[in-house]
């Protein structure tokens, strides 16, 4: 096996590692924790499906690419909730660290390409990168909603913090944060996240 394939089968092998990170949402129906990579292969179909409802119009591939690599960095960093806010303090150093090693057993064209579509995610600047980020916040919503707020409510998560990362959806997809904001408002009203 000639250096490049090595590199690129060592990758491989690194991000089946992302099938360990489980996360604090449940799966759907009140299924066990999600793991990373159903979390992002979850998000690139939906990218794939509402890419009508994007502000402006994204090139989907791209949009795929970062729903599908954005967490590959918390196989060394670990996911950080979304509302634990003393890890969210720490999360960038841990993932900037994260990226530079895991990215770095590809070859060197293909590592600077998918650093650079991790950092276009993270800066969230681009079309792209706005509408991936609406799918990151409206996956874990949809499945929270799917399973009676139970989620929400073991972390007693209030409307301040999901509405803190829901209003965020909005630059990505007005569609998108209208839905998110309907099914936030429904859990409220239920007593699933606390206002």
């Amino acid at each position: 096996m000639d250096d490049r394939l090595e590199k690129q089968i060592a990758f491989i092998l690194e991000i089946d590692k992302e099938k360990n990170i489980f996360r604090q949402t449940h799966l759907s129906g009140h299924g066990r924790n999600e793991n990373d990579a159903e979390h992002a292969w979850h998000m690139a179909i939906m990218a794939y499906l509402l890419r009508e409802y994007a502000n402006e119009p994204v090139d989907i591939g791209r949009v795929m690419l970062m729903c599908l690599i954005h967490d590959v960095v918390e196989i060394d960093a670990g996911d950080t909730y979304a509302y634990d806010a003393e890890a969210l303090a720490t999360q960038k150093a841990r993932e900037d660290a994260a990226k530079e090693r895991i990215y770095a057993l590809l070859p060197g064209d293909q590592g600077a390409e998918l650093r650079a579509v991790f950092d276009e995610f993270e800066e969230n600047k681009t079309p792209e990168a706005r509408f991936a980020h609406a799918m990151d916040n409206l996956q874990p919503l949809l499945l929270n909603d799917s399973n009676g707020g139970a989620d929400w409510r073991a972390h007693q998560v209030t409307a301040g913090q999901v509405y803190g990362r829901q209003n965020k959806t909005r630059q990505g997809s007005e569609r998108i944060f209208e839905l998110a904001d309907d099914l936030i408002r429904k859990n409220i009203r239920l007593g699933n996240i606390r206002e």
